[in-house]
């Protein structure tokens, strides 16, 4: 396994660990630390294997971190239909 999937792993590892601590703040604050951390390492991931490799990366790192990207998909909408 080259570097790029192994720090993948790991992130996804680390993501899971986190799931499990408990959390006062619904653990926004270690998903910002860990969306911090992944977006680099989807960099390293598709530079290495080409973007097939890193879409399917990038959506199982949305998948582990769904909330973040449904508040994303919120505020665009509601930017998008505020403009119109």
């Amino acid at each position: 396994m080259t570097a790029s999937l192994t720090l993948a792993c790991a992130w996804a590892l680390a993501a899971n660990l986190v799931a499990m601590l408990p959390s006062r703040d619904n653990h926004w604050t270690w998903a910002y630390v860990l969306i911090a951390i992944g977006v680099p390492i989807l960099g390293f991931v598709t530079w290495q294997h080409g973007p097939w490799v890193g879409l399917f990366v990038m959506l199982a790192g949305m998948s582990l971190l769904r909330w973040p990207v449904i508040y994303l998909w919120r505020w665009i909408k509601g930017r998008a239909g505020a403009g119109g």
